[in-house]
């Protein structure tokens, strides 16, 4: 359903017209937050195929650029910054469907590991490719707008305590 006019800009007239703070941050966040729920459309559409959600992709893809295919469940949390629940929930799914097994570490039977089997690489290849052929649903944008975009959130992103900054 596309309008025909920019709702965020009609925003940001009401909001100078009644004299509201911020503004210009809010149609930043407002804008954020719609190409947001753009992108994960767009994302979900090209993984759909595949079976799988951003978040299982996201496991499935840190899996496989590990050593050995394995990381334990508390550290895909972390690294994914997820609460263990999610962790938990995505892990059973990637399972369920021959993506991910669960093994008990080996020096420490009270760690479980999520390990990314032979399908479960292959079936992350392919999911990346698909969202390489739609730019993870940037397509249309420019190529150098990527590294202005991942600036400029990023120092929203530190600001808020997601990571520290090199140099900091």
């Amino acid at each position: 359903m596309s309008l025909d006019f920019d709702p965020v800009a009609e925003a940001q007239r009401n909001w100078e017209r009644h004299g509201w703070s911020s503004v210009e941050a809010m149609a930043a966040a407002t804008s954020i937050t719609r190409a947001h729920q753009i992108l994960l459309g767009r994302i979900d559409a090209a993984l759909s195929p595949f079976g799988l959600t951003f978040s299982r992709f996201e496991a499935l893809a840190l899996l496989h650029f590990t050593k050995d295919g394995c990381l334990p469940m508390g550290k895909v949390g972390e690294r994914l910054q997820v609460h263990a629940a999610s962790v938990t929930n995505t892990v059973d799914r990637l399972e369920a469907d021959s993506l991910v097994e669960r093994r008990r570490h080996d020096s420490d039977g009270r760690t479980v590991l999520a390990c990314i089997t032979d399908a479960g690489r292959d079936r992350a290849r392919n999911a990346a490719a698909a969202l390489g052929a739609i730019d993870f649903g940037l397509a249309g944008t420019v190529r150098p707008d990527h590294a202005g975009i991942t600036s400029a959130l990023a120092t929203v992103r530190a600001n808020a305590g997601d990571f520290v900054a090199s140099g900091s």
